[in-house]
């Protein structure tokens, strides 16, 4: 009971933190993209683009300031409900932590201050690549998370010293880990995609309200013209990291297509009846010809292992036990990410199609629409986490440390049950405040040359707030 409630605890801080995460790589990048712009055209349209940049660094800003105070939680709940975890893992996990910490969180932070209160002190350069700097301190941020993160999912690198603990001794192996690396741009694209969503949602709201159409139409191209290439890439990217854990993790594969019995060439089920733990038998409907063999092994007839091979295997190795994930949550989570990409896919299509033809601004069902998607990209990413997080148990670390195993033996289901029903409520809270921030300054004009809001756009999108931090 206690080791469940930990999994929920950690489970519930950490889908909530990456709802802010993606979103803080993805617009960090995209304003970097705006600003360069201000910068190469300070002529005719300079002064849009630079009330363009501050508008949607406004709403960076309220990202994370908010994803900050969330991820901190995390770093303590490995030493107050994983304490067994932390000391197994601590020469290994704690390196790549470590230098998120000193390194990125400082590179990000710091020229983070340098580019909010650099507006009009430091020369234009400088300030430009501050928010460039921004941009790579938050991915080279990521990659270190994602390091330690893919260790745990294919441990590499490490010894086993006297006290049956691993210890890093090649921090080379760490960073070329083929998890880490198709994981990681995995992310990264992932990122893309979220923030890309969020800026065309706010820009298609602008524009059929009739503010500064000119300009978020501008927004809006920008968007669709990163999305487009990266939600291909992504589609491209997610089948290699496939192929990868059907090596590395054959079981996590397996689960997510409810085959129980070995096959060759394998088909993918667009929807299947059954196939759980206690219906081994699924009804599969729309069943697509040697299309898991594709996505599991890159070729057209390849093989693809059963859960009840891979369970004797896995009890031949490790002994008795059960090693089989929850089958529901792998399959489903697979085909929510797989089958909103496809829409994505299809919306920045059908977006190229509109800027080619000049008609972005003027198509109201596809606004209508945009503005909707900004959902999808927060859905997709939760079920890739659930697809990757459920995929691995139930190990916390692939064959070195089961999750049973990992809680602090002195914590109570008390003690959990009080923080867990604290930090819901907190998150809550925080979740409320940053919506209503995000809305209220999406909902407004851009801001006039100095930093503050335009008259005409105070009076269409309500009162203006004066924070110092927020308007620069």
């Amino acid at each position: 009971m206690t080791n469940d409630l930990a999994r929920w605890q950690f489970a519930t801080t950490s889908i909530y933190h990456f709802l802010f995460v993606p979103v803080t790589i993805g617009l960090a990048f995209l304003v970097a993209l705006l600003q360069t712009a201000w910068y190469r055209n300070e002529g005719v349209g300079g002064p849009k683009l630079k009330r363009l940049t501050r508008f949607f660094g406004t709403l960076l800003l309220i990202n994370v300031a908010v994803g900050v105070v969330t991820g901190l939680v995390q770093e303590f709940e490995f030493g107050m409900n994983w304490s067994a975890y932390s000391r197994f893992v601590g020469d290994v996990f704690g390196a790549p932590l470590a230098m998120e910490g000193l390194a990125a969180f400082f590179l990000e932070s710091t020229f983070l201050g340098l580019w909010i209160f650099g507006w009009d002190r430091l020369p234009k350069r400088v300030h430009l690549a501050c928010i460039w700097l921004v941009a790579a301190g938050a991915m080279l941020s990521a990659l270190f998370i994602l390091a330690a993160n893919s260790w745990m999912q294919h441990p590499v690198g490490y010894v086993m010293n006297s006290h049956g603990q691993p210890e890093l001794n090649n921090i080379a192996a760490l960073f070329t880990n083929p998890t880490f690396l198709w994981g990681y741009v995995h992310v990264i694209l992932a990122s893309l995609v979220t923030g890309a969503l969020v800026m065309l949602a706010i820009a298609a709201w602008q524009i059929r309200k009739g503010h500064e159409v000119e300009s978020f139409a501008f927004a809006a191209r920008i968007s669709v013209i990163v999305l487009l290439p990266v939600i291909v890439l992504q589609l491209f990217v997610g089948n290699k990291l496939g192929e990868v854990e059907t090596k590395y993790q054959p079981v996590k594969i397996a689960a997510a297509e409810a085959q129980w019995e070995n096959c060759q060439p394998c088909s993918f089920s667009a929807f299947q009846i059954g196939g759980g733990k206690n219906d081994k038998t699924p009804s599969q409907i729309i069943p697509i010809p040697h299309l898991l063999s594709v996505l599991a092994t890159g070729t057209f007839n390849g093989a693809v292992v059963g859960l009840n091979q891979l369970q004797k295997e896995d009890e031949k190795k490790y002994g008795p036990g059960n090693y089989i994930p929850d089958v529901f949550i792998q399959y489903w989570s697979m085909r929510i990410m797989a089958y909103i990409a496809t829409l994505v896919l299809l919306l920045a299509a059908w977006g190229g199609w509109l800027i080619h033809r000049g008609r972005l601004a003027e198509s109201k069902w596809f606004l209508r629409l945009s503005m909707w998607a900004v959902l999808t990209p927060f859905v997709m990413n939760t079920a890739g986490w659930m697809l990757t997080e459920n995929g691995r148990q139930p190990w916390i670390v692939q064959g070195l440390m089961k999750t049973i195993h990992a809680s602090s033996p002195s914590v109570s289901s008390t003690d959990i049950w009080i923080s867990l029903v604290a930090f819901v409520l907190i998150y809550i809270a925080l979740g409320a405040a940053d919506l209503v921030l995000m809305l209220r300054y999406s909902r407004k004009g851009l801001p006039d040359e100095d930093g503050g809001e335009s008259g005409a756009s105070a009076g269409a999108g309500g009162g203006a707030i004066t924070t110092p931090a927020l308007s620069y």
